[in-house]
Parts: structure tokens; C-alpha cells; sequence
């Protein structure tokens, strides 16, 4: 069977060793230890309880098993570089990365420090914990698979498929670059909107909140124009941004996003990885981002309330 390490028992994390576990070996890796006996709710609504591999990083280093086909990173993007490098002694410089992060600030760096191969990961798929055994999956996604040098688009294909097989429907691009910055749009339109004031994803398109989605849209569609990001599906201009945040909003209506989850824990939220590349972008471009800004500082202000 192939085997998969994956750094960080959160979500998506948790997601992936629930859906590969029955394909492959499957060891999931924190910094914490946790229950061996997990639970996934489907979105259907089905408790489905196994046995996974659970085990600590100190473990891991201590008694480390055979090199794996596949390291999965699925912290969160400023813990990503931390987590890979308290793996990296007991893994060959040439063990496959995937990084799953949100935003556009650890796969490039990961890319240029790692030998190689480096895959980026961008997914739709909606999870949020329920506890230290526990894992909801409130919508079912896509998940695009790519490189950042386009030299490695075999192994994209291998992953792709292993993650369709389990469940996970997933697709292996050569435009991975711009996926990324596409699901950055997203990330940017519902992840501090809903973390400010505490709602589901469904929750955005009420009549309180879809103006601010749309401001944020607006702003982000001018950035990705300024980048020269295709619109999404095919699309142009700003209504092409707009289908694909709504659409994205309508199919992980019931999930918590994964800054409302950070909030919740109060935790530092990744707006630094998903706000800070669109500001930069548009500070650098000369494209107005007040919108973008105005969120960032809100976000400053609730996680030093703390």
C-alpha cells in the first residue's frame, strides 16, 4: 500500500486520513497526542468512527518508520515551514511535499527550499473539528493538484487518482499557480467575514453580509486582472469572480470556515497568508484595496482582544 504521512491533525488533515485510510497506510502526525479511535460525519449526516494512526511529532522522529511516497502539510500556512522541518531528518530530500494551506505564502517558499518534488494542493472541500476525535465534513469539493515548475505532472496524476479513489474528487492542472491565487480570491471573499461575525458560510449570503462579499470580489477581481490571473471557469471580469465565491459559499453553506475555527480557539488566523498577498499585490500594482485593508485591521483588533 502506499503510505502518507500527514503533518497537522486539523481538518482538512483529519479529512484526508479518514478518506486514504482505507487505501493506503495512513499515519497522521501532531504536536499533541490524540485519540487513535476518530469519527467523520459525512455530510449526509453518517457518524463513522475508525482507527487511525495517531502520533505525536516526537514519536515520529523517535521511531521513524520507513520513508513514506507522500508528506502531506496540512498546518496552517505560518506553521507549514516549522512542520516540515521538524520531519525533515527522518524523510529523504527527495520525499514528495503536497502542501494543502490556504493562501499564497508557504508554496512558494517550501518550493524553493525543498529539493523536490514540491505538489500544491487547492480544495473546496469543507471540514471543521468537533473535538479531539472528531471531524464534520459539511461539504463536498474539488480538489485541484499541481506543481509550481510544472516538471512534475506524473506524480500530480498518481496523487489525483489515489484521492478520487477515496473519495475526495481531485484533479491533477499544469496551472496550479494560478488555482492557487483563484482559491485565495475565495478564501479572501468568506474567511474574514465570517471569523468578524461568527457565521457559517451560508450565512454570507444574507442580505447583511453579500454587499461586503461583493466589495471584497470587486477589489480582488481588480488585483487578479492587475496579476494577470485567468478568471475562474473559463469566465471574465468581475462576474466570473463573483459565480465562483457564490458558488463556492453555496456548496460549504453549513461549514465553519477555518478562521471562524481559529477565532473560536483563539488562535492567531491566517490573514497574514490569505489578506497579505492580495494587499502586497495591490499596493504593488497600484490597485485600490481599502476593502482588503479595512478587514486585515479588524483582524488584528479581534485577535489582540485575545
Amino acid at each position: 500500500m502506499t503510505s502518507h504521512w500527514i503533518l497537522g491533525p486539523g481538518a482538512i488533515g483529519r479529512l484526508l486520513a479518514h478518506s486514504l485510510s482505507p487505501l493506503a497506510d495512513i499515519t497522521l502526525v501532531g504536536r499533541r497526542a490524540l485519540p487513535e479511535q476518530q469519527t467523520i460525519t459525512t455530510p449526509e449526516g453518517e457518524a463513522r468512527s475508525q482507527h487511525l494512526n495517531v502520533i505525536t511529532t516526537s514519536q515520529l522522529v523517535a521511531n521513524a518508520p520507513a520513508p513514506p511516497a507522500f508528506v502531506h502539510i496540512t498546518t496552517k500556512a505560518m506553521a507549514a515551514e516549522a512542520a516540515l522541518e521538524s520531519v525533515a531528518r527522518v524523510i529523504p530530500a527527495t520525499t514528495p511535499l503536497v502542501l494543502w494551506q490556504n493562501g499564497f505564502l508557504a508554496q512558494p517558499r517550501l518550493t524553493e527550499c525543498w529539493r523536490e518534488p514540491v505538489l500544491c494542493a487547492t480544495t473546496t472541500e469543507g471540514a471543521y473539528l468537533t473535538g479531539d476525535d472528531g471531524v464534520f465534513h459539511a461539504g463536498r469539493g474539488h480538489t485541484f493538484v499541481g506543481d509550481l515548475t510544472n516538471r512534475h505532472g506524473a506524480l500530480a496524476q498518481r496523487l489525483a487518482h489515489q484521492l478520487s479513489r477515496a473519495g475526495l474528487a481531485a484533479t491533477a492542472v499544469d496551472d496550479i499557480h494560478s488555482r492557487l491565487w483563484q482559491k485565495l480570491a475565495v478564501n479572501a471573499a468568506i474567511n474574514p467575514l465570517v471569523a468578524l461575525n461568527g457565521l457559517r458560510n451560508g450565512e454570507l449570503r444574507g442580505a447583511a453580509y453579500a454587499g461586503r462579499v461583493e466589495a471584497v470580489v470587486k477589489e480582488v477581481a481588480a488585483i487578479m486582472r492587475a496579476e494577470g490571473i485567468q478568471a475562474p471557469n473559463g469566465g471574465s471580469g468581475l462576474d466570473a469572480w463573483l459565480a465562483l465565491a457564490w458558488d463556492v459559499i453555496e456548496k460549504t453553506a453549513n461549514n465553519k470556515a477555518s478562521m471562524l475555527q481559529d477565532v473560536e480557539g483563539k488562535r492567531l488566523t491566517e490573514r497574514g497568508a490569505i489578506l497579505g498577498p492580495l494587499i502586497e499585490s495591490g499596493e504593488r500594482r497600484g490597485v485600490g484595496c481599502e476593502v482588503l485593508r479595512g478587514l486585515d485591521r479588524e483582524l488584528v483588533v479581534l485577535e489582540a482582544s485575545y
